[in-house]
């Protein structure tokens, strides 16, 4: 029996090794260990492969998130769209702040944000759509950025799962005001712990979200606002710049691998792909890249008929990782659920998605034998062989 891990981190990074070991002793002595040259060399190059004007590295990606709707001005009553389909961080910042998170449905095929949803949400209280391009897919950024202009909203990218996704050939974290990213161990592009990033190509929004980054500070010892400690540390840019080039050819072995479970599986009884129409003929339904584009961060099965954690468990005695990305909608968390917070009585699809998804390994380095261990190990479930 084959042994396959949900992520691991050790090959990706053993390649870079003695890179990491030199970049290490280099800001070591230094002695430059808060800001300096080697943050802003990674935020010009971060910028660069974006296609924005400016990126801030921070401490995380939910301080990403905190920052760039501190920078929108976003505080007490006001109110911001947001999925309940996603991780909690989303919804933690804007209440953080006093906000409002409304809760939106999402597309049961592509697990975005449904914007006709949100059409049906919007209030005069109303000022952020909240985006999340959940698993490495961009979200419908043309049709995004409609929905925003004709509601007169500012667009919040929250990227933490699709740096270097596309839809059209434009960038997540390129088309909102601003966006926000995570470099948490577990993403494409994966640090050695907690940083972000924040994008705007807005010069105004750029200039006080880096005030506001080290405790709305401008000049040195001078405060016109609260601010907040949201560094990046130079350790973790200059780790984070050795394995940005690389960042492509990570997303690229992803597509790969989910190309491979696609064909694999392509005509196995009881699996379909996760398309319109064909919720009710198949066990298993497939996730399925809709821009062409995406990064896959997740490969997130849909497990229908209530057999998603019969599954999980079928999986995992065969050791193979598998995770729920996200068993509670964000609207039933128990922090939000006696808050009273407008939409949760209108999100099917995140209910309903919430009982079904299941991920499945697809970190780049998965070899060969893995992959068709989990591909057989699908059919077999589908097809009724649950030993």
């Amino acid at each position: 029996m084959i042994t396959v891990p949900l992520l691991d981190l050790g090959p990706q990074n053993r390649a870079l090794e003695a890179q990491f070991e030199a970049a290490f002793r280099d800001v070591l002595r230094s002695n430059q260990f808060i800001m300096g040259p080697r943050l802003e060399a990674f935020e010009k190059d971060c910028a660069a492969f974006l296609g924005v004007k400016h990126a801030l590295g921070v401490s995380s990606g939910t301080d990403a998130l905190l920052l760039a709707l501190m920078a929108l001005d976003i505080g007490e009553g006001d109110e911001v769209l947001i999925p309940s389909f996603t991780f909690f961080a989303t919804a933690g910042s804007v209440a953080r702040l006093g906000a409002v998170p409304v809760w939106v449905d999402v597309d049961p095929h592509h697990f975005n944000i449904d914007l006709a949803d949100a059409a049906r949400k919007v209030s005069p209280r109303t000022r952020v759509i909240m985006p999340v391009h959940l698993f490495g897919q961009s979200c419908d950024l043309v049709a995004l950025q409609a929905f925003a202009s004709a509601h007169r909203l500012r667009i919040l990218e929250d990227a933490a799962q699709s740096m270097g996704a596309r839809w059209q050939g434009r960038s997540t974290m390129s088309v909102g005001d601003l966006g926000a990213t995570s470099f948490f161990p577990s993403k494409n592009l994966g640090g050695m712990g907690d940083s972000g990033l924040v994008t705007t190509s807005d010069d105004a929004l750029a200039d006080r979200a880096r005030i506001l980054r080290v405790h709305g500070m401008q000049p040195k010892y001078y405060h016109r606002e609260i601010g907040a400690n949201f560094r990046m540390d130079p350790l973790q840019a200059a780790l984070l710049h050795l394995k940005l080039p690389h960042l492509p050819e990570y997303n690229c072995a992803r597509a790969g691998n989910a190309n491979f479970y696609h064909a694999a599986l392509k005509g196995k009884p009881g699996i379909a792909e996760n398309r319109p129409g064909v919720e009710a003929a198949a066990k298993i339904l497939l996730p399925v890249d809709f821009s062409g584009q995406g990064i896959w961060n997740q490969f997130t099965l849909r497990v229908t008929g209530g057999r998603r954690d019969a599954l999980k468990a079928f999986l995992t005695a065969r050791k193979i990782g598998c995770e729920i990305y996200y068993p509670i909608p964000l609207h039933r968390q128990e922090c939000f659920a006696s808050a009273g917070y407008r939409g949760g009585d209108s999100v099917p699809v995140s209910e309903l998605l919430s009982a079904e998804v299941l991920s499945i390994p697809i970190f780049p380095e998965l070899a060969p034998d893995q992959r068709q261990w989990v591909a057989d190990s699908l059919a077999d479930f589908a097809a009724g062989k649950t030993e």
